[in-house]
């Protein structure tokens, strides 16, 4: 019926429960021996006869589509001419870009957890659900902590070749943790290769692919913690001046994020009434904050600190005298914002990232 390993076998057997959920439509594995692909279905969709072919993986990524749709459509050629039939990969997670080239090939698909694409005539389904947990944590832990700061190195010089030790140098990480980002990107297939073995390097090929599952992702955990301040009496460009000053006199490393940031380095708003920095905690921070008459509120803040640490703070920027988080991350600083927030995250991306 199908190849012998099991996660295959669960996967089919799902599939052809959510096959079988949807209106109007009977499912039946074909158990004939030799099949061309790991199972051949027969639909029956409003009384019309359709025949599945599936190909079943652990996991698909754009280069493992690639090769599934070569061997379903060299299996279909196995079968008459005259019937109906619709080539399905099946997976236990399949990325965003996999699930996108599928469609584009008008290529079906089922993922556990029960994303479905089905382009069946008479019984088109497109449905997307979270990802299975374990896959979606892999995922997620590729946005997160060291890795991340491979991750902003890659999208701030996307143009740029390099090699793993060079990319951990400018990183800020082990080269093991580059290795494992860069096997990932190779897997999404967002990277470009030259050379090979301790010659080897890579340069970011889809950096619009890499920014939006970032901010996909970013939007879907929670906000960082942020301490809220007010300090009365002055309005926000002349806060900042006083951040600015207080700050570099104690030797305080921090970026200036969210709308004040957007707003330095591509005008959107015709004011902006809160700032928002990441700070690197020290000794001294608690004091200078209250040196600038800060004082701690629930509601009502003009000034918000995140504690964080140097990986945060790479390529940030220096703009009359105010250190400025890069473009990129007050660009996924502004998927957490309020009001304007994602409009003005869109005019950064334009004006600034470009891509």
């Amino acid at each position: 019926m199908i190849k012998s390993r099991q996660y295959e076998q669960q996967l089919i057997d799902e599939f052809l429960k959510n096959l079988e959920e949807l209106p109007k439509v009977r499912a039946k594995l074909e158990v004939e021996q030799p099949l061309p692909a790991d199972a051949k279905i027969d639909l029956k969709v409003v009384g019309k006869d359709v025949t599945l072919l599936v190909e079943a993986k652990r996991a698909g990524y754009p280069r493992d589509v690639q090769q599934a749709i070569w061997q379903l459509r060299r299996a279909k050629e196995a079968l008459p001419s005259h019937e109906e039939i619709v080539l399905v990969m099946i997976a236990e997670y399949l990325s965003p870009g996999a699930k996108a080239q599928l469609r584009a090939e008008h290529i079906g698909y089922f993922e556990s957890g029960g994303s479905m694409y089905l382009p069946a005539p008479g019984a088109y389904c497109y449905v997307e659900k979270p990802s299975a947990k374990p896959f979606e944590r892999a995922v997620r832990s590729l946005y997160s902590g060291r890795r991340a700061q491979v991750i902003h190195t890659l999208l701030v010089h996307h143009e740029r070749w390099f090699g793993v030790h060079e990319l951990a140098e400018v990183s800020m990480v082990s080269p093991a943790t580059v290795s494992e980002v860069c096997s990932e990107l190779e897997r999404q297939d967002w990277v470009s290769l030259q050379g090979k073995g301790p010659r080897k390097k890579r340069q970011l090929s889809q950096p619009t692919a890499l920014l939006d599952a970032w901010a996909k992702e970013v939007k879907e955990r929670p906000a960082p913690t942020m301490d809220r301040y007010y300090v009365p009496g002055v309005k926000a460009d002349g806060l900042m001046q006083r951040v600015g000053e207080q700050f570099g006199k104690s030797n305080i490393e921090y970026a200036v994020s969210h709308e004040f940031a957007a707003q330095r380095y591509a005008p959107f708003l015709s004011s902006i009434s809160q700032i928002r920095l990441r700070m690197i905690k020290s000794t001294k921070s608690q004091a200078v904050i209250s040196e600038i008459g800060a004082r701690s509120v629930v509601e009502g803040s003009n000034l918000g600190i995140i504690e964080t640490d140097a990986g945060e703070l790479l390529f940030r920027n220096e703009i009359d005298t105010i250190w400025l988080a890069s473009p990129v991350q007050v660009y996924l600083d502004l998927m957490h914002g309020e009001g304007r927030s994602i409009e003005m995250a869109d005019h950064l991306r334009k004006e600034r990232i470009g891509f």
